[in-house]
């Protein structure tokens, strides 16, 4: 194919993904889709192979393992109501038999048909406000299985040749404690993944079918030839890195290991995960796919950020994993708490690149996090579910600091205005501000953790989750570690204490604080420019010192 073509092509998939995003969050009904933005959409070839990665990166793997399960049992070998079919959309949260991070994520994957086969699919993954499981918004901090997190669904049919099966989505609908919420967003990516199959088919019909499937077969032996690439110009030879995260949520007392060994040659990468824990009993076991979105966010940035990734470049990439660790988990593993997970295993990652490519290293970062208020009188036509996503901040790195307030890797999710909150929900959030001194000291600073108060006007149960307490965002270099992440009960109050992560029934006028951890530092302080240091303490960025 022609350079040109495939360019034009590569342009109109990303448009498009840009364009399903743009209207399903437009569309969503919980604040999760439409403030915290925790979604994706995206267009797959006919093997479920990524085109073009979605804002929200850890999702982009997940589709091809989700696809291929689809096309194993949907293979028309037990007769036509098998198949899949023009107008078919299928559903899915299973993180065993879909691939899907947590349960709360719903899967939804629509066929893109041209003269009788399948040239594409169009897919999308939102989490849900609630799934059902043994707590309000399923995303339980100390489950042991995966049953007490929420209702399971194994890659189904939920349209059949365009026609809708109201039954699959009563049982969803039965099964979730904010039904109206779920209904909305259900429909809306439902919309948005028939949207983006109706397109990729006038692509078809516009270029050809055979022109647009080439097209995604360029891209994607591009994109591995382009890693490959830039792979070979590192040094042949391995490094190691391991880190801990705080706990499994049951056991408090135990850390659990992270750890990984990275090796390089002829042009190929091997990320060995087999010296991580056995898997924990609580939900802090990862899936293949999120092991793979660890892997090729921190390969693609220590390498350069001009690299798109895609399906493609699994091709110059292997990932060896044991069974049965937390790296790795197995049926009924509890999986809810997986992205703080995530993070740290990012950071792990990093560290082991830094050692073979240096000019890009950089420190820990904090952990992103969530919290959700379950209030105790829904109003008429309004949800009592409160759910945020907790920006945190990146570590500093060679030759820059880290930025301060953010969502931390992978995800590129938006924090909740404390205008919507205050609006939708009996809540007041009192403070909302950086916390001074909290990125480690370096060269290049850490950026800043953030802190918010919060104050109940009714009665609730509040859910936290957070990592990076026990320990917290490492540093590089000689650099100092980030401050780590807080939760606090009893704010203002004699009774006023640090928590772990877990749940807390709260009374009106109780008050928390919730803090999360600053990055690590990258390089000995001493080192870092006398100007610089001036500016954090004029900007309020560190405390001047006493004299």
């Amino acid at each position: 194919m022609d350079a040109i073509t495939i360019q034009i092509l590569r342009n109109k998939i990303g448009s498009l993904v840009d364009e399903m995003h743009y209207h399903f969050y437009r569309s969503g009904y919980s604040t999760i889709i439409r403030e915290s933005r925790d979604f994706s959409c995206v267009i797959l070839d006919r093997n479920g192979r990524l085109i073009v990665a979605p804002p929200m990166f850890f999702h982009a793997p997940v589709y091809r393992h989700l696809v291929g399960r689809i096309l194993a049992v949907y293979d028309g070998k037990g007769g036509p109501l098998t198949a899949i079919e023009p107008g078919d959309v299928f559903v899915s949260n299973h993180p065993y038999e879909g691939g899907l991070p947590h349960v709360s994520d719903m899967a939804f994957v629509a066929p893109v048909f041209a003269n009788g086969e399948i040239i594409a699919f169009s897919g999308s993954i939102a989490h849900k406000a609630d799934v059902g499981g043994t707590i309000a918004g399923s995303t339980s901090a100390n489950a042991t299985e995966m049953f007490q997190e929420g209702l399971l669904l194994p890659p189904i049919k939920i349209r059949s040749k365009g026609a809708v099966l109201p039954d699959i989505e009563r049982v969803i609908l039965a099964n979730t404690r904010q039904p109206t919420l779920v209904k909305g967003d259900v429909g809306a990516q439902i919309a948005v993944t028939e949207m983006g199959a109706v397109r990729v088919a006038e692509l078809a019909e516009r270029f050809g079918a055979g022109v647009l499937q080439d097209a995604f077969a360029a891209i994607l032996k591009g994109a591995a030839e382009e890693l490959g690439a830039r792979i070979a110009k590192l040094p042949d030879g391995s490094a190691e890195a391991h880190g801990f995260i705080d706990s499994d949520g049951v056991d408090f007392s135990k850390p659990v290991k992270l750890a990984v060994k990275i090796s390089i040659a002829g042009g190929r990468a091997t990320f060995d995960f087999t010296g991580s824990d056995p898997q924990a009993k609580g939900p802090v076991n990862l899936r293949p796919s999120m092991i793979e979105a660890c892997v090729f966010y921190g390969l693609i940035g220590s390498l350069g950020p001009d690299l798109a990734f895609n399906d493609g470049m699994r091709d110059v990439v292997e990932i060896v994993l044991a069974p049965r660790t937390v790296t790795n988990a197995e049926p009924p593993g509890a999986v809810s708490n997986y992205q703080m997970v995530n993070l740290k295993l990012v950071d792990v990652i990093l560290e082991a690149m830094a050692a073979l490519n240096p000019s890009r290293a950089i420190a820990g970062a904090g952990s992103s996090s969530a919290m959700g208020i379950i209030w105790s009188k829904p109003r008429p036509g309004q949800t009592n579910m409160q759910y945020e996503i907790v920006g945190s901040a990146y570590g500093g790195g060679a030759g820059h600091d880290g930025t301060s307030g953010t969502a931390a890797h992978l995800s590129n999710l938006h924090i909740t205005p404390i205008e919507i909150l205050e609006s939708e929900f009996p809540c007041r959030v009192r403070r909302f501000e950086f916390v001074p001194g909290s990125g480690g000291e370096g060269r290049w600073r850490g950026g800043l953790s953030m802190t918010r108060e919060y104050e109940l006007l009714e009665d609730a149960t509040v859910i936290r989750r957070f990592d990076k307490s026990k320990f917290p965002p490492n540093a590089l270099a000689g650099g100092k570690p980030g401050r780590g992440a807080r939760f606090v009960t009893g704010a203002g109050t004699p009774a006023e204490k640090e928590s772990p992560p877990g749940r807390y029934d709260m009374k009106a006028g109780d008050r928390f604080v919730l803090q999360t951890a600053g990055g690590g530092g990258f390089g000995a302080p001493e080192e870092r420019d006398a100007a610089a240091v001036a500016r954090d303490v004029g900007e309020g960025y560190v405390v001047a010192a006493k004299v």
